[in-house]
């Protein structure tokens, strides 16, 4: 057998090749990620003559041009975790970090390891899909949530405390009355400034179109608010400007966020296994279609211990000797965006508190037995530790000695 391993990079890769024995067929050669150098690679791989593994690790999405190739002329292909592979060369003494010894280390693991690998086997094209625009959709929440960060920075220099009246809800920017309201008035100086009567006018008329509530209280709240508060940067065009950029690159990156999760429904719709996902309490059109896309083809798990593990959320065993723990924690060597999106979902429960949904009588189940051991201690700390002082002050006070000559005196039992 001959053992592959290609240690992957942008826009190109390095390749080792080594035989059963350990022999360095090849040695470690860069690579291009282009139709000629790509072609070359094939024929010689054609040459060898011999059953092959090849090996690479996952790198994101640079894996995906060699991948396909080979996969095209009908080898088996085998991917690693990197962590793995960086765990298989923590046991070298001499470590070392270049290019050529990652591909022969890779290549070695191939050669070790060839027993349980598993050639990769891509799944269907809808599961790809939306993957991909589940990582898209995270990429644009991320963004959005760094723009809240940066608007609340600028606001508190020219509206300071205005999220306390106004939210920021950018889930619908259209009807979001503090982003129109600071597209309408700049800072809390231009409130002053046209005084109450015209302010409370133009924020009625702002506040229908963000179907506000409670408009009048809400805008002499805000006048209050201005009257009272100090603004540093109040006057100030070039902070006016980036708070339009910002309330502007906001609104444009929420809206890409909901295009993507409508289509990601619209393919997820067309998947039998989603009804069912759908169907659960807790899981709503935006969480559906992300929980899917992180599973993928349920079908590829054996059993539901399989998927815990691939989300992470497993607790692997741990056992020397006599010694067997009994409380672990789970591993998070998984999907963090699956147990993310399972996170919400739990959250979710605890708010609509579904007295059907099995799931949310569990966690009520572990919620009343963490508070019986919690009240438990809490006891202990009120009672028993009350008690124990109690008696040792008696005894103390019953059998009080001179600790200076117990210490000093040899008659006493003490140190000298």
């Amino acid at each position: 057998m001959i053992a592959v391993g290609i240690d992957i990079s942008k826009a190109k890769s390095t390749v080792a090749v080594i035989d059963s024995d350990g022999t360095v067929l090849a040695s470690p050669f860069t690579m291009a990620h282009t139709q000629p150098e790509m072609e070359a690679f094939v024929t010689y791989l054609k040459g060898l003559g011999e059953p092959t593994t090849i090996l690479m690790e996952y790198t994101g999405h640079y894996h995906y041009p060699v991948l396909k190739k080979l996969q095209d002329e009908g080898f088996p292909v085998c991917i690693v975790n990197p962590y793995q592979m960086k765990k298989y060369g923590d046991v070298e003494i001499h470590k070392a970090k270049t290019d050529k010894k990652d591909a022969l280390r890779i290549a070695a693991y191939a050669l070790e390891k060839s027993y349980k690998l598993v050639p990769y086997s891509s799944m269907e094209q809808k599961y790809e899909d939306l993957k991909f625009l589940s990582r898209q959709y995270s990429q644009r929440i991320t963004y959005v949530a760094k723009l809240k960060v940066q608007l609340i920075a600028l606001l508190d220099q020219t509206m300071p405390g205005i999220t306390r009246i106004l939210p920021l809800n950018s889930r619908n920017p259209e009807k979001c009355a503090l982003l129109l309201f600071i597209k309408r008035f700049k800072s809390f100086d231009e409130i002053q400034r046209i005084g109450k009567a015209r302010f409370l006018a133009s924020y009625d008329v702002l506040a229908k179109k963000a179907s506000e509530r409670s408009a009048s209280s809400k805008g002499l709240s805000i006048y209050e608010l201005a009257v009272d508060s100090i603004t540093t940067r109040g006057e100030d065009p070039y902070i006016w400007l980036s708070q339009n950029q910002c309330v502007d690159l906001l609104s444009a990156t929420q809206n890409a966020a909901d295009e993507i999760i409508s289509q990601m429904r619209n393919i997820a719709e067309t998947i039998p296994e989603y009804k069912v996902l759908r169907a659960m309490h807790g899981v709503g059109d935006r969480l559906g279609p992300i929980i899917l896309a992180e599973i993928g083809d349920v079908r590829r798990f054996h059993s539901g211990k399989a998927l815990n593990s691939y989300a992470g959320n497993d607790a692997p065993p741990y056992q020397s000797g006599q010694f067997e723990s009994r409380n672990r924690h789970i591993s998070k060597r998984g999907s963090s965006a699956l147990r993310k999106a399972c996170y919400e979902v739990m959250q979710a429960l605890k708010l609509i508190k579904p007295q059907d949904d099995p799931v949310y009588l569990f966690m009520l189940k572990k919620r009343a037995r963490r508070e019986a051991f919690q009240r438990s201690q809490d006891g202990w700390r009120e009672q028993v530790s009350p008690d124990l002082l109690r008696q040792s002050n008696g005894a103390l006070q019953v059998n009080r000695f001179d600790s200076t000559s117990f210490f000093q005196s040899p008659q006493s039992g003490g140190f000298v």
